[in-house]
């Protein structure tokens, strides 16, 4: 087997970074740059829900994750 040398290690190496950064997209950098796609979802999903009733026994109720301080 011969050993990746000069510009096709650079090759091989850019390849797996560029999958790992295909990975990872979708999942930890989108949801940060479109923050009001996943605020009209959350919308959505808790519409009809009423968090008073469903919230165990003293504990704070849910907020908004997007909101900033």
């Amino acid at each position: 087997m011969a050993l990746l040398k000069g510009w096709r290690y650079g090759v091989f190496i850019s390849g797996i970074v560029g999958l790992i950064g295909l990975a990872i997209y979708p999942v930890v950098i989108d949801p940060m740059l479109h923050t009001d796609k996943y605020k009209e979802v959350q919308k959505h999903n808790r519409a009809g829900v009423n968090q008073e009733a469903i919230q165990p026994g003293n504990m704070k109720v849910w907020s908004d994750p997007f909101g900033r301080k």
